[in-house]
């Protein structure tokens, strides 16, 4: 067995949100091949482009230690493969395990005695074990924590986020036994100053990881409850909510749409586990359920203070400003704005899509809508301010105006204009 930590040869499995990062910080203390099946992606990493915006050319080129590619070969050299890909849901909102399940196939198929195997991708408690130990046993014909060892690390990245990095964000670790969990705790804390925890088990990282995102997830549903009942009771949320805020122990939690790979995702993973074993979960259901519905009820929102203004819907000029998922980000994928969006489009209106963040192919493949690159004056009867990145924030209310027709609606869900200045505000 492996028991050395200067002995590890690292492969990086998916070069995203999770497994870039992780590639970088560990390629500043050990050779590191980073591997993606995207060709275009493994082109743009080498050139020292990332689509993600999270990372500048040096930080991609300083690394001697760091290899990208896309040739399955390439990782024969490792012997400890960290597992970063995707876990979505499907249209049905259960779990699509098929990326993490295709990787497990493909690393069966090169494992050698003695290597170790970790995942970071977020999954319902028992995947791990349940799931991917089987299929790494079939292909590579050998026994789980007797010829390999696996171990599970849940990603904690925050994109868009230059505080909260990596190296400065706490990390679980766990391990098949006791000798593997304390290999992997070492190993993650050459790149993680603050510190690990160590779990228990495999299982028990697991469910911590799926329940730190279904909790926000409860939390932001409370306040879009409340958000919609003190609308209909004609009381300023952001008044109510500074005001509780007061209080030392309250948690501050603000309204708006829910979207993203994991908030939006996470709890599905847990309920389906739950529902696998005939217990119905009622309150994270609710909140998913609320949160899921915050699109369509703005969109009804704007389209009924379009009618109160007696501006004509069919065709109505409006601007959306923020299609990424969260601020100073560049990912579109699971943004909450979409179903907003995709209502408007049912009352035939005229939508104009703008985002200095987001590429404006990927805006064009979800919407099929070539997204604007300047903002006109004069032109639209409604805005709606949908993501807080830095450059909306900039501008001042009175710009955003004139950007509008003179009867004109404007929407600001997340807060953006610090103004009362506005129609709504979530």
């Amino acid at each position: 067995m492996i028991n050395k930590l200067k002995d590890l040869k690292l492969a990086i499995i998916g070069l995203g949100y999770v497994g870039l990062p992780l590639a970088i910080e560990f390629g500043k203390k050990k050779f590191v091949i980073g591997y993606d099946v995207n060709k275009k992606r493994i082109s743009e990493l080498k050139s020292g482009k990332d689509k993600n915006l999270e990372f500048k050319k040096k930080d991609l080129k300083n690394s001697k230690k760091l290899k990208f590619t896309n040739n399955i070969n390439d990782l024969k050299l490792a012997n400890c493969y960290i597992i970063t890909v995707p876990t979505p849901i499907d249209k049905y909102k259960k779990p699509d395990l098929d990326p993490i399940l295709n990787s497990s196939k493909m690393i069966g198929k090169l494992v050698k005695k003695n290597d170790l195997i970790i995942y970071e991708s977020t999954v319902y408690p028992g995947c791990v074990e349940e799931v991917c130990v089987p299929i790494l046993e079939k292909f590579s014909k050998m026994k789980f924590n007797q010829d390999f060892f696996c171990g599970y690390s849940p990603e904690r990245i925050n994109p868009g986020d230059k505080n909260h990095t990596i190296s400065n964000i706490k990390k679980i670790t766990s391990g098949s036994n006791k000798e593997i969990a304390s290999l992997v705790d070492d190993l993650y804390n050459e790149i993680v100053i603050v510190g690990t925890h160590k779990a228990p088990s495999i299982k028990i990282a697991e469910a911590a990881k799926v329940i730190e995102n279904t909790q926000r997830d409860l939390n932001i549903a409370l306040i879009n409850e409340l958000s919609i009942l003190f609308h209909k009771l004609n009381i300023d949320t952001q008044s109510v909510l500074d005001a509780a805020g007061s209080k030392w122990n309250f948690l501050p939690f603000k309204p708006g749409l829910v979207g993203g790979h994991c908030i939006g995702v996470d709890p599905y993973y847990l309920t389906y586990k739950a529902e696998s074993i005939s217990y119905k979960p009622k309150i994270i259901l609710a909140g998913r359920e609320l949160n899921d519905n915050m699109g369509y009820y703005v969109a009804k929102k704007l389209i009924k203070k379009l009618k109160q203004k007696n501006i004509e819907i069919d065709n109505a000029k409006i601007l959306i400003m923020g299609l990424t998922f969260k601020e100073n980000c560049a990912d579109i994928r699971n943004s909450g704005i979409q179903k907003v969006i995709n209502k408007l489009n049912k009352f035939k209106c005229n939508l104009d899509l703008y985002d200095p963040w987001a590429a404006k192919e990927d805006i064009k493949q979800t919407y099929d809508i070539y997204p604007i690159s300047k903002l006109k004056n004069n032109s639209y009867d409604a805005i709606i301010l949908s993501v807080a990145h830095d450059e909306f924030k900039a501008i001042k209310i009175k710009n955003i105006k004139k950007l509008c027709k003179k009867n004109h609606v404007i929407f600001d869900l997340k807060n953006v204009t610090n103004s009362n200045e506005v129609d709504f505000k979530l």
